[in-house]
């Protein structure tokens, strides 16, 4: 019946039952969650054994687990309370009927005659064997109802298969009720059908109620088994005990897996190398499981398996069965069972003293391990021989090398060699049960080579104290270094090379230190109270090193100077009570040669003590004020004599100006007043606003005047024509030459030159290059404007005259010595210069050319020529 529970299964795994979820390979049968299964609808068995697939899975880990359940059929009959009619022998008829026709609807008549009993018979399940070869459509059952003698009756069947995608795979003639199959059913493709079948009359009116068939495609053995992938990797330890799990393989059968021919099983067919043995592994025929069978997994020896794997329908029956192959391929995981060992059981090597960074030997070592993981890795280690720690060994990552490297420089004078114990291992563990290798352990022998080392001074910067002013040649003390090479005869000297006051000398040999002058506290040299020099220690080692030390001496104050008072100017009212003069006493020494001072006003002059009067406030400070009633306003020296606290006590005498002048009310010295403080009286200070007006006045009129004469200038003309005007453009008259013949003169250097535009551009008259005449100019005649070599002379002559009546002229006049010879020249002969002809000069008219050339008269005038 419908909801009637069977029976209850239960399922348990390694997590317990909760969660997981039953289903069933029947559409009339369902599980709950808890187990119980139950009829979904009204069943009726037409066999006497129910065999169902009940699969239970959990969809976390997505599990599945399948287990059968088998039903067996009682016989017995469902009266419903009435006998049924019209058969003599109801289960054999139905028997004899299953094999033909089908009869869903059946007829019980009662004692008011005729009645319609709904379902009164659940049509079994039909089975089709798929990949049948026909003959299509075939035959798979025939419907009929028992009023087909009544009325005629239209047969129709629907659902998937019939009018339903895929269409047309079952079809029902309608007049008869046989149902065909039209071609080939794949279980894989649809493993069962629901269809309903109708029963109408010629009008379409519904006879019988549907009733559902259950059509059911049996399995056949058509599919082989499929790997999920071609090729698996797995991976083993080497050194793996048998029976350790290595990987799994799954091959899956679209075949029905409840049936032989959808169970698969699993076989190694081949094993590829077969070292140190054939049979290394073995697989579990129905989970796929591979695990070791044997031992003696070495990667050393073997580092990859190939492993062929069948996989077989039918239960493995090779005979009838189905089969298919897929590679696993075992990777032989390295364990550290190798430990690293050293090619030799001794290295050497060298090193320089004083130096660090440097390699000095490489330690070679072989591990069979698997290369550049943490099983061949090596880390080396200093055992014994370095306790101070002046080497490490660090491993090069490329070639697995220890690299004994210097860290802490080595001293030739305290060690000159060194016995080094290492051990190497590797940066993963060794595996279980392996041992070290005795040829772990090597010695490392490494020699310290001597070199020349610098001086160095043992108490560097030192320290000295003294008093300040110590007189020059003292000596300080004795500033010497030390050769740290013991083993080699070298000679230390010793100089400056840093002393920014040139106070000190050392001696070259010994290094004593001597003043070279007086040292000076109060210096701009000294930083808090401390000089500082610097001096070189070298050796005559080769090549020659040399080391540097500081000398600091502490300069102990002494009372070497006196104290300044501050401010040198101040300012005060006449009248006394309204304002005062604070003074600062300065002093260059320090504690205790400073304050507290004494501050006093000396008796002579005695007006100093009569008009003034100063208070001390403190240690630093005093005020000065006016002692009488009424200064007049000027300008007072005021000494004041302030002494320290030294031992000796210093003492000085400072003069401060005072400004006595008026002051208003708020006791502030007035703008006249403080002019009149200055010593200036009123007479005085007119007589400087008269000064200051007439001096204004004077470079008004000088303006005005220069003005004037540039006025003037531009009006005035030249005395000659601007071209023929030679005067001051030839500079340098000392040329001469082999004659006229061998230099080729240009005549126009001697008139107004080009850069004398200027000049040529004013009013015609007689002008100097050099300087403008002040006085009236006489005017002259313009010159033609095409010069004629003859007229030098007429050019000479008319200068000489404007030079005789220039009272303005300098005495170096525009006429100079005109030392031009040559022959062929532009000019002509010099003939019409009153010359002779014959080689005798008469110089006699040179005092007709007036007192300007009188000198050159004297020289030669008269004389004869030497």
């Amino acid at each position: 019946m419908e909801g009637q529970k069977l029976l209850k299964v239960k399922f348990n795994n390694c997590a317990g039952n909760k969660g997981v979820r039953y289903e069933t390979n029947s559409l009339d049968f369902k599980v709950r969650a808890d187990g119980t299964m139950y009829a979904v609808h009204q069943v009726q068995m037409a066999s006497k054994q129910l065999i169902l697939m009940v699969t239970a899975w959990d969809p976390q880990t997505l599990g599945r687990w399948e287990a059968i359940v088998r039903f067996l059929v009682g016989e017995k009959l469902q009266h419903n309370g009435h006998k049924p009619k019209g058969r003599k022998s109801g289960p054999v008829d139905l028997a004899q009927q299953q094999s033909d026709t089908l009869l869903p609807w059946r007829q019980h008549q009662s004692a008011k005659g005729l009645r319609r009993q709904k379902r009164d018979w659940v049509i079994p399940p039909i089975n089709v064997p798929e990949n049948s070869r026909g003959p299509f459509p075939q035959q798979l059952v025939r419907i009929r109802s028992d009023k087909d003698k009544e009325i005629h009756i239209r047969y129709s069947i629907t659902g998937v298969g019939a009018d339903q995608p895929p269409m047309e795979v079952f079809s029902i003639d309608p007049v008869s009720g046989r149902m065909y199959v039209t071609r080939p059913m794949d279980r894989e493709e649809r493993a069962s059908y629901h269809l309903r079948a109708h029963a109408v009359d010629m009008n379409g009116n519904k006879v019988e109620n549907p009733i559902d068939l259950y059509i059911y495609v049996i399995d056949m053995n058509d599919n082989r088994p499929e790997f999920i992938n071609q090729v698996y990797n797995g991976s083993v330890d080497e050194g793996s005990k048998p029976g350790t799990y290595v990987m799994t393989v799954t091959a899956n059968d679209a075949d029905d897996s409840t049936t032989a021919n959808g169970m698969v099983r699993y076989r190694i067919v081949t094993q590829t190398p077969q070292s140190p043995s054939q049979n290394m592994f073995t697989i579990n025929s129905e989970t796929g499981d591979i695990v070791t069978v044997a031992a003696g997994l070495d990667r050393e020896k073997v580092q990859q398996y190939m492993v062929i794997v069948q996989a077989t329908d039918m239960e493995g029956n090779l005979n009838y069965g189905l089969s298919n192959t897929a590679t696993a391929i075992i990777t032989v995981t390295d364990v550290n069972d190798n430990p690293p060992e050293f090619t030799t059981s001794t290295y050497s090597g060298e090193v320089p003293e004083n130096r660090v960074e440097v390699v000095v030997a490489n330690l070679t070592v072989m591990d069979r391990d698997q290369p550049h993981s943490p099983n061949w890795n090596a880390i080396y280690r200093i055992i014994s021989g370095d306790p101070s720690g002046h080497f490490t060994i660090r491993t090069d990552p490329v070639t697995n090398e220890g690299m004994v490297t210097v860290v802490k420089a080595v001293d030739y004078e305290m060690n000159r060699a060194f016995m080094l114990t290492v051990m190497v291992s590797n940066q993963a563990p060794l595996a279980s049960g392996i041992q070290m290798s005795f040829q772990s352990t090597a010695g490392v022998t490494i020699s310290v080579t001597d070199v020349n080392e610098a001086p160095y001074f043992p108490t560097n910067h030192k320290l000295i104290r003294l008093e300040e002013g110590v007189p020059t040649g003292t000596v300080l003390t004795t500033f010497s270094a030390v050769d740290p090479d013991r083993f080699m005869q070298q000679a230390v000297r010793y100089s400056k090379l840093s002393d920014p006051a040139n106070w000190l000398n050392i001696n070259a040999t010994n290094g004593q230190i001597t003043t070279a002058a007086v040292l000076d506290r109060e210096s701009d040299y000294i930083k808090n109270n401390v000089y500082e020099a610097t001096f070189l220690a070298a050796d005559n080692g080769i090549p020659p090193a040399s080391g540097t030390g500081t000398l600091q001496i502490y300069l102990i104050d002494i009372n070497d100077n006196a104290p300044e008072l501050l401010p040198k100017e101040a300012q005060i009212c006449e009248k006394p009570n309204l304002n005062v003069i604070n003074i600062t006493a300065a002093d260059a020494d320090i504690d205790p040669n400073v304050g507290p001072f004494v501050f006093e006003l000396p008796s002579v002059p005695s007006a100093v003590r009569k008009n003034w009067t100063i208070t001390r406030l403190n240690g630093d400070y005093a005020q000065l004020s006016l002692r009488i009633m009424y200064l007049e306003a000027g300008v007072y020296d005021v000494p004041i004599i302030v002494t320290d606290s030294g031992n000796p006590p210093l003492y000085n005498t400072s003069i401060i100006k005072v400004k006595v002048c008026p002051c208003d009310e708020n006791g502030d010295c007035t703008t006249i007043g403080a002019v009149a403080a200055a010593g200036l009286g009123t007479g005085a200070i007119i007589a400087i606003l008269i000064c200051i007006i007439i001096l204004l006045t004077m470079v008004l009129l000088f303006v005005v005047w220069m003005k004037r004469r540039e006025k003037e200038r531009h009006t005035k003309q030249l005395l000659i024509d601007p071209e023929d005007d030679v005067r001051d453009n030839i500079l340098k008259y000392d040329e001469e030459g082999g004659g006229e013949e061998d230099q080729d003169y240009d005549l126009s250097q001697l008139q107004q030159p080009e850069t004398m535009d200027h000049v040529l551009n004013k009013a015609p008259g007689v002008r100097r290059v050099d300087e403008r005449p002040i006085g009236a100019e006489p005017q002259y005649p313009i010159r033609p404007v095409i010069p004629h070599p003859g007229d030098i002379g007429d050019f000479i002559n008319e200068g000489l005259r404007a030079a005789d009546n220039d009272p303005t002229a300098p005495p170096y006049d525009s006429l100079l010595v005109f030392d031009y010879e040559g022959s062929g020249s532009t000019a002509g002969s010099v003939s019409s210069l009153n010359s002779s002809s014959s080689g005798d000069q008469d110089y006699d008219y040179l005092n007709d050319w007036g007192p300007r050339f009188k000198k050159l008269a004297d020289m030669y005038g008269g004389g004869e020529e030497d």
